[in-house]
């Protein structure tokens, strides 16, 4: 073996992983630095080509001092030699969790990985792709990790393909994206997920400790309705908005999910994400290819506020349907009519689009079906024609209607479920997940198509299609799945143990054949709530629907937590009748993100609606700052009265701030001034009331002027209370 005297680097400039080879006495290492504009995962191989992970934390301003990190640590020694493995295999030394674990086609269940090569792509001035080759020193069997680094936002999106030339097929038991491992002197805390119907988005911190924690999912669709894949660990203590180190991760992929956290006995942390292996044990061909859903994170020092906006700006520029662009505010008929519509009552509601200000008409369910009218959730679901009864006409009628009153039409649809009373269910049974030999369980009265039949993809696509093809001026899909699957099992699939994967498979295949058709046409991702959101998932979709619960209060909540991982031009947020909050109070709410209403227009007294047509305007003018402004969490609604959310457009010159009473007891109310943040030091603001409710005035004068300094040192109070329960300012830079 040569040896290089001194450690060299390669290449310093961005984000390119380092090559950096150094000779110690009896050791050659080859260590990889993977940078971001803040931070570094590093890799390193030891001379027996075993790739590690020696460090993930702020980078170094010299790479080379990276190989050094090893040494200073004096933790209780390693049994294995392989407990911070960068990709952890089973069977062979490791003692714990593995991130993958094969059967050979001789039947050996032992694997080893050593470190082949590495390759370093520059993708452009802010994206790289580092790749490393790992092979078994025995088994004509590699693993290729894949780190694409996003400079600019500290983001990692990680995964890995499995590839084998043995003479048979191996049985992949377990194929993770990503496997770190984390040091922390004080221990680590997790925050993660739980929830249900109507009840999304619940948090939950503790202390990590010793053994294994797993969240997972096993539900096939609405993967999130229990328990979400997103989740949160700080480092040495609880991190706060503004201080304190945070890993944030979740799985791109929007069918089951599996995350474990190991708290080994040196007290580190191994964080393993991927695919669920959940009754998935996965045959592999020789020369096939299997490739894993990408494993998100970012790391911030700064608190949760940098990793938010971390993720918000690399969702809006890389990840995002139309991430950049603008969407539609919208009228659903759901809580003015559910099932009960025909279409001179529609026409009346999409006059009522008009009349409103927005910018479309949504039709919900119910608009479908004939020999088994869609009259309610127990009938109709796959046949997809007009109802005869309540559109004589077509949606066609709908949509010209819509351009006749200078608005758009969007419609509902629900393409991957049946009911069993179903036209479609009685010719095709074998396009349903159902076990032959089992009783049929519903969600909702409904099942599953099998989508890893590709007969079933055309059926799906082809319910988009012919929309569309009949109706080129459709502006909008409200894409629903309420159902989970019970009793897994595909009349057409030869192994049953890839039916989790080959269903999601067929997921993505016909979303990507629509988005290929009609890459522009706005999507919303409904689930009966949160269920599916996911990075994998909003690749195709412009918007998702957080939760059906629609009260305004408990809307703060379930948006609160969802801000901490998705922007908010992504969170379809309606104005509806649930709750007791007056209609400003249920409006501003909704601003936070992608403002719709669901309300009967008529309904309305006189300054209600003159209320809601001005809060669209308002609206309209503010709208960019919030979808792609930085945000910033003021005042959280668990920790007291108050929630305050905070959006600031990146030349710092403009900004909105919702401020919202979420406890009525008495007296309760903005006793203190609030900090801004995200403002420019020097400059001067005013700062004015928007949305105020129609015969009332504001309290603030809007004639003062702060200096940012003020604003971020001093704060300033809203003058929230039990008569202003929810404000909404408008802070603005002025000359001085």
């Amino acid at each position: 073996m040569n040896y290089i005297k001194q450690c060299i680097p390669a290449n310093t400039c961005l984000l390119f992983a380092l090559l950096i080879v150094c000779a110690l006495p009896g050791v050659a290492q080859t260590t990889i630095p993977i940078e971001t504009r803040h931070n570094a995962l590093v890799l390193q191989a030891d001379a027996q080509k075993n790739l590690a992970i020696i460090y993930f934390g702020r980078k170094l301003s010299s790479p080379e001092e990276y190989a050094h990190i090893p040494a200073v640590y004096k933790q209780p020694g390693d049994y294995t030699g392989v407990l911070n493995s960068a990709y952890t295999p089973s069977g062979s030394r490791s003692l714990l969790e593995p991130a993958i674990s094969v059967s050979h086609a001789d039947g050996n269940n032992s694997l080893d990985l050593r470190y082949v090569s590495h390759n370093v792509t520059k993708v452009d001035a802010d994206v790289s792709l580092t790749t490393v080759l790992l092979k078994d020193p025995v088994y004509d069997f590699q693993v290729t990790l894949y780190y694409k680094t996003y400079f600019r936002d500290d983001v990692v999106e990680q995964w890995s393909v499995v590839k084998h030339r043995e003479k048979g097929n191996v049985l992949l038991h377990k194929y993770a994206s990503a496997n770190l491992y984390l040091k922390a002197e004080g221990g680590f805390w997790l925050t993660q997920y739980h929830g249900d119907w109507a009840k999304e988005m619940q948090p939950e911190e503790s202390k990590v400790t010793h053994g294994i924690k797993t969240l997972d999912s096993k539900l096939g669709t609405r993967a999130n309705l229990f328990m979400p894949s997103v989740f949160m660990v700080s480092f040495n203590k609880p991190a706060t908005e503004d201080e304190g180190t945070v890993l944030y991760g979740s799985l791109e992929y929007s069918g089951n999910f599996r995350t474990d956290l190991e708290l080994d006995y040196q007290d580190n942390l191994k964080i393993i994400s991927g695919i669920n292996n959940y009754a998935s044990v996965y045959t592999l061909k020789p020369n096939e290819e299997f490739e894993t859903p990408a494993f998100l994170y970012t790391l911030s020092g700064t608190g949760k506020g940098t990793a938010s906006r971390n993720m918000h700006n690399w969702a809006r520029q890389y990840k995002l349907l139309d991430g950049k662009g603008t969407r539609l505010t919208l009228l659903n008929n759901w809580e003015a009519t559910y099932f009960d519509f025909n279409e001179n009552k529609l026409f009346e509601l999409l006059k009522d689009t008009k009349k409103l200000g927005v910018d479309m008409f949504l039709l919900d369910d119910g608009w479908f079906a004939n020999k088994y009218p869609r009259n309610g959730d127990v009938a109709g679901l796959g046949d997809w024609e007009e109802n005869k009864s309540k559109l004589p006409n077509g949606i066609s009628s709908l949509v010209r209607e819509a351009q006749a009153n200078g608005v758009k039409f969007g419609i509902w649809i629900e393409p991957e479920m049946v009911n069993p009373k179903s036209n479609l269910y009685e010719k095709h049974p074998d396009w349903v997940v159902k076990q032959p030999k089992r009783d049929e369980y519903y969600f909702r009265n409904q099942l599953v198509l099998d989508l890893s039949n590709p007969k079933v993809q055309d059926f799906v696509f082809g319910v988009v299609d012919d929309l569309f093809t009949k109706n080129p001026d459709l502006a909008y899909i409200k894409w629903d799945c309420n159902a989970v699957i019970y009793n897994a099992y595909s009349a057409t699939l030869g192994n049953q143990s890839h039916f989790y994967i080959e269903y999601m498979r067929g997921l993505y295949k016909v979303l990507e054949k629509i988005r290929g058709k009609y890459p522009t046409v706005p999507m919303m991702l409904c689930s009966g709530g949160g269920g599916r959101v996911d990075y994998a998932a909003l690749k195709y979709f412009t918007e998702f629907w957080p939760s059906d619960n629609t009260d305004p209060l408990e809307r703060i909540y379930i948006q609160w937590q969802n801000s901490y991982f998705y922007p908010a031009i992504t969170s379809s947020n309606h104005v509806t009748d649930w709750g007791k909050q007056p209609i400003k109070f249920r409006t501003d709410v909704a601003m936070m993100g992608k403002l719709g209403f669901d309300i009967v227009i008529k309904h309305l007294s006189d300054n209600d609606l003159k209320y809601v047509q001005q809060a669209v305007k308002t609206y309209n003018g503010i709208k960019q700052v919030i979808w792609q402004g930085d945000q910033y969490r003021l005042a959280n609604p668990a920790e007291g009265s108050l929630a305050s959310m905070q959006y600031v457009n990146a030349a710092k010159t403009s900004a909105v701030m919702f401020n919202f009473l979420v406890n009525n007891r008495y007296g309760q109310g903005s006793k203190f001034p609030i900090r801004l943040k995200g403002l420019e030091a020097a400059r001067h603001y005013r700062i004015r009331e928007l949305n105020v409710y129609p015969g009332t005035s504001s309290t603030i004068d809007p004639s003062k002027t702060y200096t940012g300094e003020f604003l971020m040192t001093i704060g300033f109070n809203p003058d929230v209370n039990a008569r202003r329960t929810s404000v909404i300012l408008e802070i603005e830079s002025v000359s001085k």
